[in-house]
């Protein structure tokens, strides 16, 4: 402990908090950008996988099969997967967008089910009375299924993109310069592992509860009407 307390000074070196919020800024970016892009591309995924007729199978397999291939496949085994063979068709690829990629691969494989959870508790008579009304696949898509399923595939969703943001320490593994790599770093140039790791914990916890939190402000604020109070009583 007395080592702890008389590395505190040094440890908070300008240049230390620069070196760890630029760490910080990493993560996030790694986080908000590859589970951003892996959440749209998961609706694409969702859609060929629910494309009705005989023509759309070998579409619906491969949905499938990509879903519960990433699903099954620890994130570390995907990053490496995603490293030797990206490695065969382009050289000297940055291990940020290595890394970019495969989180952007995990989080469509998990997001498209969370997706396909929420389209799917949608009433099946407000599908085929959209029908019914000459609505095409997309229209229903866009005007009937995505706002009535939304406030469905919000909690999951953000629960998942927090957990992520813990999650991209794996990539460390690569020497993409995010949190947990750096603080590695200042844990070899001599630093306690026990001030520098509590620390890295702490930043964490930084940027997962604002995250936390806005989460479940928007869970409230797209909440059906029949699941909010009342504004005002009746008169």
């Amino acid at each position: 402990m007395e080592q702890v307390l008389s590395q505190i000074p040094e440890f908070l070196s300008p240049a230390n908090i620069r070196f760890l919020v630029q760490a910080m800024g990493v993560t996030i970016a790694l986080t908000f950008f590859g589970c951003g892009l892996g959440f749209l591309l998961a609706f694409f995924v969702v859609f060929a996988r629910q494309t009705p007729g005989h023509w759309a199978l070998p579409l619906r397999a491969a949905a499938i099969l990509f879903v519960e291939t990433f699903r099954r496949i620890p994130f570390l085994v995907t990053i490496y997967l995603v490293l030797f063979g990206l490695a065969v068709i382009v050289k000297n690829a940055s291990l940020f967008a290595i890394a970019l990629i495969a989180i952007c691969i995990y989080a469509t494989a998990y997001s498209a089910d969370i997706i396909r959870g929420g389209f799917e508790s949608v009433p099946r008579q407000q599908i085929e009375a959209a029908r019914a009304m000459n609505f095409g696949r997309w229209r229903t898509m866009i005007h009937v299924i995505i706002p009535q399923s939304w406030p469905v595939i919000l909690p999951p969703a953000m629960v998942f993109m927090v957990a992520f943001v813990k999650d991209t320490a794996l990539v460390s593994q690569l020497g993409v310069f995010e949190l947990t790599f750096r603080g590695k770093e200042l844990a070899n140039q001599g630093f306690s592992a026990v001030l520098v790791y509590s620390t890295v914990a702490l930043l964490y916890f930084v940027m997962s509860y604002p995250l936390t939190r806005f989460g479940q402000w928007l869970e409230k604020r797209l909440a059906t009407p029949r699941s909010q109070r009342p504004q005002r009583k009746l008169r």
